[in-house]
């Protein structure tokens, strides 16, 4: 009889913080010791100080996905990868699976330490989901990426880094209104409506909240005023661009930019969260979708994405697409906007599961 593929679902559970010692910026602009005042507020009286609800995402996923791995016939175990290195050295040595489904994201709420994990995985030489570590670094440094994509042809919003705030000029073509967002996070982190500035005073502020909040430069881009598109890619050797997503705004307060912030992609029960829905398949034209799908693709391509990835896209008011970022490793739980494509190209949650498995499997048989 043959044995069962053995699959470990590798994740990181939040991290705890607490608020001694750590700063915020004021409303005035100003750098401030006490506990950071939230860009939004926490609606859930559980969610301890300093839980990254993004994290309690990654749970959530994980749960879906050792579900539909069950249902398939995969022998499934969890493993949380925390700050102890020797823990995630013994598993891998001992346990040895046929596979790893990669869900770690951060170590101790560091993003960029996610790619030092399937570094790990490259040594131990055990096969797993998704992107290897090199892409997974390049996608976390955004102006890196835009770099590439602008040496490469492809539209993005110009932009430029600041680390200090008191020395900002605007280069030429730097027009308000701008967005301000950290270079090296994922998941809307540090993203709310405050992040759209109109006046240096306003994008001085921006850029202190990063360097405080976060300890990394500001990436400060043009705004496109525009619709959101996510576009889902599954697959290796002939990778299948699913049916494009739409993110609608229509519920928003007015005055409320639109854009997919931290509390619209996490905080249930906030104005921005029950405001922003996603519809699929997008109603675009002919010529708009050969583009954005055809950008998708290449953008997948470009910086070596693997089994899955999603590209971001703003239209602006004149139908011209340009790509925010690229994101090697979605969320992609049942409810998220990755299914929602996949399912809209008719695959069941499984299905999709399934797909990612076989892809990474490919690379070892």
């Amino acid at each position: 009889m043959k044995r069962k593929t053995r699959i470990a679902i590798l994740y990181n559970e939040p991290v705890v913080g607490t608020e001694a010692g750590r700063k915020y910026i004021s409303e005035n602009g100003q750098l401030q010791e006490g506990p950071p005042v939230p860009a939004i507020e926490r609606k859930a009286s559980n969610i301890p100080f300093g839980v990254d609800l993004s994290e309690i995402g990654v749970v959530e996923e994980m749960d879906d996905i050792k579900e539909a791995l069950t249902s398939l016939g995969y022998k499934c175990s969890v493993f949380n990868v925390d700050s102890k290195v020797d823990r995630l050295i013994e598993f891998l040595r001992e346990d040895k699976p046929d596979l790893i489904f990669n869900l770690v994201e951060c170590i101790e709420n560091e993003s960029i330490l996610e790619m030092n994990v399937a570094g790990m995985y490259e040594l131990f030489k055990i096969p797993y989901t998704g992107a290897g570590p090199l892409a997974l670094g390049t996608a976390l440094n955004k102006p890196r990426v835009k770099e590439i994509m602008q040496a490469n042809g492809i539209r993005t919003p110009q932009h430029q880094v600041f680390k200090v705030a008191e020395k900002i000029v605007l280069r030429d073509g730097m027009e308000f209104p701008l967005i301000v967002k950290p270079s090296h996070e994922d998941a809307s982190v540090g993203i709310s409506d405050k992040s759209v500035v109109y006046s240096l005073n306003e994008l001085r502020r921006q850029v202190r909240y990063i360097w405080a909040e976060f300890d990394q430069p500001a990436l400060v881009e043009q705004f496109i005023d525009g619709r959101e598109l996510n576009v889902a890619v599954i697959g290796n050797h002939r990778p299948i661009v699913l049916p494009i997503s739409e993110i609608e705004f229509s519920g928003l307060n007015p005055g409320m930019h639109k854009i997919v912030s931290y509390a619209a992609k996490w905080l249930n029960g906030t104005v921005e969260y029950e405001g922003t829905k996603g519809v699929c398949p997008a109603q675009l034209p002919a010529a708009i979708e050969t583009e954005v799908r055809d950008t998708a693709l290449q953008c997948y391509k470009l910086i070596g994405c693997r089994d899955y990835a999603r590209v971001d896209f703003r239209l602006s008011a004149s139908g011209v697409p340009y790509v925010l970022e690229i994101n090697p490793n979605p969320d992609i739980s049942d409810e998220a906007g990755f299914a929602r494509s996949a399912k809209a190209y008719g695959l069941t949650f499984p299905q999709i599961i399934g797909k990612i498995v076989e892809s990474a499997l490919e690379r070892v048989e």
